[in-house]
């Protein structure tokens, strides 16, 4: 009697021939129900994420719409809110890169391997550049005016954190290498399970721009306290800076602390519980772009005031017209006065 020996295409069919009460059925049998709780578990992130990646895509447009009001209404915009919203436009394209996730799980996309490489390289940029424009909103926070003047001009800040992300991606790539051949379509992992990748992608692209913030942060506050004086005091835009930084440093940590101990163990040592756990971290990963983007008209005044006018105006629209009171035919007094000629002549 045959009998394969998982129904995952994780392991290879392997086909036995014994008793169907033997050692390997029941083996089979308990590999056949793991799989089942770990895609149970999949799927039951996959749910909660798409509700959040739902709320952080109206979030995202609602930001845009309220930074055009602005700009419509001749209102230059500040230096720190011109970084939230290059920050919240890379976390907009990251919630976008996300949908593939969201569609195929807990199944994995399939693509060529130049494919799979382009999008781990777009989702690996856009997440570097999002916590780069953090190391600068920490700058300019800490560094009223900054000291250097070249930091000032927007073109040599937007070049800066672009010209970084690249070489650190481009590094990121070559230790990612393609998955088979470039033009074979299989299974796309986002981020493969390779311990030198892991570890260069959890220390170049998470910890260098957090231990950056935290330098930037310390100095700020060891200068403030030298001049006694408020740190981050004046700056409306601290309480989203420390809002967003954080969510993003506990996603960011999650994910990479997950990938390098898959990584130490193998890719051949994962078993359903494991996969299911990486598949979970990285929702977990796009899981801080969308709640940013829900958290920065929240926190943040000037959109959580233009928040508060449409949802003032779409109460307006939606109010129950009231009951039209029944017309009175009302008959005002007419007082007509008329000179006769006896009373002029008097």
């Amino acid at each position: 009697m045959s009998e394969r020996a998982g129904s995952s295409a994780t392991p290879p069919p392997a086909v036995t021939f014994t008793i169907p009460d033997g050692p390997t059925s029941k083996a089979s049998s308990t590999f056949e129900l793991d799989i089942i709780a770990a895609n149970d578990l999949t799927s039951r992130a996959n749910y909660a994420y798409s509700c959040l990646a739902g709320l952080g895509l109206l979030a995202g447009c609602f930001l845009f719409y309220s930074f055009l009001v602005t700009h419509r209404a001749q209102r230059p915009l500040a230096r720190l809110d011109r970084l939230l919203g290059g920050f919240c436009g890379l976390q907009l394209l990251l919630v976008l890169l996300s949908l593939h996730a969201v569609a195929y799980r807990p199944d994995y996309l399939r693509a060529t391997g130049l494919g799979c490489a382009a999008l781990s390289f777009a989702v690996n940029a856009a997440s570097l550049c999002g916590l780069l424009v953090l190391v600068l909103m920490a700058y300019v926070l800490t560094q009223d005016p900054p000291a250097h003047a070249l930091l000032r001009k927007p073109g040599v800040c937007v070049s800066l954190v672009f010209l970084s992300s690249l070489l650190i991606c481009l590094l990121l790539a070559g230790l990612r290498g393609p998955h088979g051949g470039l033009l074979e379509e299989d299974v796309c992992f986002m981020d493969p399970v390779k311990e030198p990748y892991a570890v260069a992608r959890l220390g170049l692209a998470v910890l260098v721009p957090y231990i950056l913030q935290l330098g930037l942060l310390i100095s700020g506050c060891i200068r403030q306290w030298k001049s006694r004086g408020c740190f981050l005091h004046g700056f409306e835009e601290a309480p989203v800076f420390l809002t967003v930084t954080s969510v993003m440093l506990f996603c960011q940590l999650f994910y990479g602390v997950t990938l390098v101990k898959d990584a130490h163990l193998g890719q051949e040592a994962l078993g359903p519980q494991e996969r299911a756990f990486l598949s979970v971290a990285e929702l977990v990963l796009f899981s801080g772009s969308s709640a940013s983007l829900v958290l920065v008209p929240l926190v943040h005044r000037p959109p959580r005031a233009s928040l508060c006018s449409l949802l003032q105006q779409l109460r307006g629209c939606c109010r129950s017209p009231r009951r039209s009171q029944p017309s009175r035919n009302i008959v005002a007094p007419h007082v007509e006065i008329t000179d006769t000629l006896q009373d002029i002549e008097s």
